[in-house]
């Protein structure tokens, strides 16, 4: 599936609920299925910078796509972190770079974040196209 593909059933399962109780909800829920990141990962260089909570990330490249594991010790940023790896892991590289991230407006996400939880999502996805532009530079 692609990226695109995977963000516009993010918009289909989200316009599903009538208010964002239930959103929150149904974050909560999409973090509890995240693909938790092995305790070996759980260290200070996989903490994404600039998180109030701690959200760490870990990305392996297999067969020219990434894989992305994760945790969070709260559990709304763990529902963030689990759509944003839903939409990112495995695929190329170039193919996180390019990606256009506008479906978080179309769900309506950032505007009903806290400040601080809105500046989190930016340093999130900022760190998993940083850990693209590293993969991709080892497939040149």
């Amino acid at each position: 599936m692609s990226i695109k593909d995977i963000q516009n059933e993010i918009i289909d399962e989200f316009s599903m609920f009538e208010d964002w109780e239930e959103r929150y909800q149904y974050m909560i829920d999409l973090g509890k299925d995240l693909p938790l990141i092995n305790d070996q990962y759980k260290t200070e260089s996989n903490i994404i910078k600039g998180c109030q909570s701690k959200v760490w990330v870990h990305a392996e490249m297999q067969d020219d796509k990434i894989e992305f594991t994760a945790d969070s010790d709260a559990i709304i940023t763990k529902g963030i972190i689990a759509i944003l790896i839903r939409v990112f892991s495995n695929q190329h590289p170039k193919d996180i770079i390019d990606a256009d991230m506008d479906f978080i407006d179309k769900i309506g996400l950032k505007e009903h974040l806290s400040p601080t939880r809105a500046n989190g999502l930016v340093s999130m996805i900022k760190q998993l196209k940083m850990y693209a532009i590293a993969y991709q530079t080892q497939l040149k």
